[in-house]
């Protein structure tokens, strides 16, 4: 039976190890942290390809993976109501999928604390080397280790992330601490606000250990705002430095951000956001941030090695399909390795059919953002007309939409999914379930 070496045990790497399990092949998924990762994360959403995907591992999906938000509704900056729409999405939570996608992996091939340093990739199989001196061999090594992929450092080492101009600042907060009339204003709803330069977003998910009772969940918070690249005051690198001045790269521990950038995000907020969302913003205990990169891979595997997920492709989050993006990569490579008489030509299969698909996810993105990254990058004189601020009803309409809604992917989906795509009993469960 052939052996895969998954390096990463978020969701990414799951599920490749799942899928890969499901045609035949033995798994091992090695995680470079040390402890279980279920309690990290915020909101994502969801798409009916992901949990048709999930079904398909055989983990059953029913309204507990999530909040279905009542609409899409965007606030003026006033905090008036300036538009609303329906808002058919699940909108789940990290912690949520991670568990129970690891709970299906076998718990003796899942291995913590497990950096990999280097591979090679010979007649023999692969061989990956990891930080603790430990060894391990397979017939495919596939990077599944995100953002700052180690196999893909290996593979493609010109290949390197790009700051956007911008970051998202980020929160939860427990249902049970909002203020009624907030509770009652925005809970059950998706609410943006898009003043100029600005995007927000907030929506219902579950709460502490997946919790989904009323009462018990949670409401997250997503702010893009303009941070301009370099060092010196006020720049990306002052924010990823602690207060004792060191570096911590392209992304910070929460808890080492300086009180001072904090309290300067909390202050902007209430001057350029509704008064909703800076209330919101004031009751969360521990901002944190993530800087938003572009990151595109011209070849997805070299040799017996493979990329998927953000190890491939990192696209900005407007499009809301991070995580469904990774499930199609794994379920594609699953498939071309099932199909295919040789790992060689699956891999070639694999990388034929989710290069486009991951370009043009990278393409709607900087389109949707396009606004975002040209205030701190650009004088207003130069701007295109993709950079300068987009009509608040196109940005609800373009940011997060369905697979279903965006033709330039969804073509390449129903190809590369054949069949499988809208013909099973569970993808019309889906879709009811979504639309609930």
């Amino acid at each position: 039976m052939p052996q895969a070496l998954v390096i990463g045990g978020s969701l990414g790497g799951l599920l490749a190890g799942n899928l890969l399990r499901s045609v035949g092949w033995q798994v091992k998924i090695f995680e470079r942290v040390g402890d279980d990762l279920a309690s990290r994360g915020a909101g994502i959403g969801t798409h009916e390809e992901l949990l048709d995907i999930m079904d398909r591992i055989g983990v059953r999906v029913d309204a507990s993976i999530g909040v279905h938000p009542e609409s899409r509704t965007c606030l003026d900056r006033s905090g008036n109501v300036a538009h609303t729409m329906p808002r058919p999405r699940i909108l789940s939570s990290w912690g949520r999928l991670y568990r129970a996608l690891k709970d299906a992996f076998p718990v003796d091939d899942y291995y913590f604390d497990k950096g990999l340093v280097s591979f090679t990739d010979d007649q023999s199989g692969v061989s990956a080397t990891f930080s603790d001196g430990t060894t391990a061999q397979g017939d495919l090594i596939i990077g599944a280790d995100g953002i700052r992929s180690t196999v893909r450092a290996q593979m493609l080492p010109q290949v390197q992330p790009q700051y956007a101009g911008y970051i998202a600042w980020r929160g939860l907060v427990p249902e049970a601490v909002l203020p009624e009339a907030i509770h009652r204003q925005c809970f059950m709803h998706n609410i943006v606000c898009y003043p100029d330069g600005e995007a927000m977003t907030m929506y219902a998910v579950p709460g502490p250990n997946n919790d989904v009772r009323p009462g018990h969940r949670a409401y997250n918070w997503v702010w893009y705002h303009p941070l301009r690249g370099g060092a010196g005051p006020n720049s990306f690198a002052d924010h990823c430095s602690d207060s004792s001045g060191h570096f911590h790269g392209i992304a910070i521990p929460p808890a080492l951000i300086r009180p001072e950038l904090i309290a300067q995000m909390r202050a902007l907020s209430h001057t350029a956001l509704a008064p909703q969302c800076a209330q919101v913003i004031e009751l969360t205990e521990q901002p944190f941030f993530q800087a938003i990169f572009d990151l595109e891979s011209p070849l997805l595997h070299v040799g017996r090695a493979a990329v998927l997920g953000d190890a491939a492709f990192v696209a900005r989050p407007h499009v809301g399909m991070g995580v469904t993006k990774a499930a199609l990569d794994a379920e594609a490579l699953a498939d071309a390795l099932n199909e295919c008489a040789d790992i060689d030509a699956a891999l070639a299969r694999y990388s034929e059919r989710q290069r486009l698909f991951g370009a043009r996810v990278i393409a709607r993105a900087r389109r949707v953002g396009a606004h975002l990254g040209a205030q701190a990058t650009k004088p207003p004189q130069t701007w295109t007309e993709e950079e300068r601020h987009s009509n608040p009803v196109k940005m609800m309409r373009d940011s997060g939409a369905r697979l279903r809604d965006i033709p330039e992917l969804i073509e390449l989906v129903r190809v590369n999914r054949g069949a499988r795509h809208d013909a099973s009993e569970h993808g019309k469960h889906m879709s009811a379930l979504l639309q609930s």
